[in-house]
């Protein structure tokens, strides 16, 4: 069983998150060498494009060493809040971005809440730390009486800090270490946020969180299997929350590496996958 870890990252608009996820995907050889990324490459939708936010949740998947890093970039517009609800629950852990001079906002806080809620882990980010103004340790203060307000469990408040800069490509664990690489992040996610539960061998279930479309495939769901395993070609039946069930055959089976999405035969519990086939899902 490959080794996952699923995490949202979770932001303010303006924040550095598409700046964070990028560089992650280019330090981590996600991408070759060769590759260059297109800042903001999460952000796909033309509405997305104009606005400079991201609406609608993206998938990407980090190889990083044995592991592959599972990343949801939710939204981090409060006009969106509903779309986080949803992502939140399909991941194990949080990266909490904050910018090191704006602190704590308004969304952050929404979007926490429900985080703390579903007993996720939090990894905390204080980001743009090279930011004229910034006062990462007052951030820092304010992240922890935020997570007393919410009424954080005992191994949520053990959440790991680290100080960033993402357009500059680097993480750090104290102020005063030397300004390196992504590496300290890497290690806090590996660390801090749990694996999946759920085994492959148990009868499958998996739960669709958002559609998508395939210009060939029509629409697709984007799902994390909690158990057994999901093969191209094979037969499951679709619940809907009404009630109402319909059996249909995979047609295709979608995964996910970099920002690209890559045909793939069979996926196990604890993975997210984009499957298509089921023409009734809505």
């Amino acid at each position: 069983m490959q080794k996952i870890k699923n995490i949202a990252v979770i932001a303010h608009v303006d924040h550095g998150k598409t700046t964070l996820v990028d560089e992650l995907l280019q330090q981590s050889g996600t991408f070759a060498a060769h590759q260059q990324v297109e800042e903001r490459a999460m952000d796909s939708d033309a509405i997305e494009k104009e606005r400079g936010i991201t609406i609608l949740s993206k998938n990407t998947a980090i190889i990083y060493g044995d592991h592959k890093i599972n990343i949801i970039d939710t939204p981090g517009h409060a006009d969106f809040g509903g779309e986080v609800e949803r992502v939140l629950k399909m991941v194990d852990g949080v990266l909490l971005l904050v910018d090191a001079q704006e602190g704590v906002m308004p969304q952050t806080k929404f979007v926490l809440k429900k985080a703390i809620e579903l007993n996720l882990i939090p990894v905390v980010v204080i980001n743009k730390i090279d930011k004229d103004g910034a006062d990462p340790d007052r951030v820092m203060d304010e992240v922890f009486d935020l997570l007393v307000a919410l009424d954080a469990n005992e191994e949520q408040l053990e959440f790991p800090v680290l100080y960033a800069a993402a357009r500059d490509g680097y993480a750090k664990w104290e102020m005063e270490d030397e300004n390196i690489d992504m590496t300290p992040l890497f290690e806090a996610i590996l660390d801090k946020v749990p694996y999946p539960e759920g085994s492959p061998d148990n009868d499958t279930q998996a739960q669709v969180f958002t559609l998508d479309s395939d210009n060939f495939v029509g629409r697709i769901g984007i799902s994390r299997i909690f158990n057994g395993k999901i093969k191209k070609g094979d037969e499951y039946i679709l619940v809907k929350s009404s009630g109402e069930k319909t059996k249909s055959r995979v047609s295709k089976l979608i995964g996910f590496k970099g920002l690209d999405r890559i045909d793939i035969d069979e996926a196990e519990a604890g993975d997210i996958v984009a499957i298509a086939g089921f023409n009734t899902i809505d």
